[in-house]
């Protein structure tokens, strides 16, 4: 039998009021977010993960997939600095991948808004987390999507393909495919290249259909001439990439790794660095870095807004559940969702049922 709705909020209450007690301001946010301003932030893409729904008066909204964007768009609408709030409540996923997973669930989050030093806060958070779940046993994984986004800034390629690059770290599937396609380790389909390679392809096309505007098919084909007239990324850079997300050891280890990697790629020293200060910042708080796992991939199937530091605790013992809390700096995401206003953040979440269910 599972967890009950009834005992899983109850739980979420009392994680709530520890935080509550750690100095963080109780909040809640409306179950329906518009849906505009989610779809703006992950693209269509939202939909598949997502419940959406018309509202007579406000158009299209979704069930909240993650308490997150809103508490951002509160604060940056009239929170003082600086901030640390916690809340408790239900969110609404789809599960068309894991079908035997819930689609509704509580969540319970603690978040931080503070213009300090990065590297601090990001310890004080984790080890908020580390202290609240230490009771259960799990396993902690940390990783840094700071230190991909800063080897791929690193890359010797076009803009264009920097910003695909980007754009698509968070699907690994996807960057995968464009990292084999501009190393030429994909050939380029057969259509494609005969759109390519005729000039009048564009005319012989005939009348537009679908919702593409011709002026619009002719920027794409154009952006298309212009990346296979690039050549191919060198192997060497696409290795360095592969290098960088196999990095899979403890802190300690994976901080003398990455340096060692960031000989080659100058780029990724800054993004290092950060990382140093954090590992020693993990350490004053009382966290054994010679022990906490790092995986350079952890986090890159997230919700986007992560764009530095990540954790996950993991409950090992049953591998069939997702993880039972995760959190991240998510400063691009204030800077966007703050209308010219923009501060640091760094927070997390915990699933209140699947902590019962390794209790029961």
């Amino acid at each position: 039998m599972g967890v009950s709705i009834a005992a899983e909020k109850a739980e979420a209450e009392r994680l709530k009021a520890v935080f509550a007690e750690a100095g963080a301001l109780p909040l809640d946010c409306p179950v329906l977010q518009p849906a505009e301003t989610l779809l703006d932030l992950y693209g269509e893409d939202i939909r598949a993960r997502a419940y959406v729904t018309q509202d007579p008066s406000r158009g299209e909204v979704m069930l909240r997939p993650d308490f997150t964007v809103p508490v951002v768009q509160m604060h940056m609408s009239d929170g003082a600095e600086p901030a640390r709030y916690t809340y408790a409540g239900e969110v609404f996923r789809r599960q068309e991948q894991h079908p035997e997973r819930r689609s509704e669930y509580f969540q319970v989050g603690y978040e931080v808004f503070d213009r300090g030093d990065p590297a601090l806060l990001d310890a004080e958070v984790f080890a908020r987390f580390a202290q609240v779940l230490a009771p259960w046993g799990l396993r902690a994984v940390t990783g840094d999507m700071g230190i991909l986004a800063a080897a791929v800034a690193g890359l010797q390629i076009s803009e264009r393909r920097r910003a695909a690059l980007m754009r698509h770290i968070w699907r690994p599937r996807r960057f995968r495919a464009l990292l084999d396609r501009y190393s030429g380790k994909t050939p380029v389909p057969p259509s494609r290249a005969a759109l390519l390679a005729d000039p009048q392809a564009l005319d012989r096309a005939g009348v537009s259909v679908g919702l593409r505007s011709e002026a619009e098919v002719a920027a794409r084909i154009a952006a298309l001439r212009a990346d296979a007239a690039e050549g191919p990324l060198c192997r060497s850079q696409v290795d360095l990439i592969d290098t960088v997300l196999s990095v899979r050891e403890t802190c300690t280890y994976a901080l003398e790794h990455l340096h060692d990697i960031a000989v080659d790629l100058p780029g990724l020293v800054p993004a290092v660095e950060r990382f140093e200060r954090r590992c020693a910042a993990l350490a004053e708080a009382g966290i054994d870095v010679a022990q906490l796992d790092f995986e350079a991939s952890f986090g890159r199937t997230s919700m986007e807004y992560y764009d530095g530091f990540v954790f996950g605790f993991l409950a090992d013992r049953r591998p069939d559940l997702p993880p039972v809390a995760t959190g991240g700096r998510y400063d691009a995401l204030c800077r966007h969702l703050g209308g010219g206003r923009e501060i640091p953040a760094v927070g997390g979440v915990i699933r209140p049922g699947l902590l019962l269910e390794l209790t029961a």
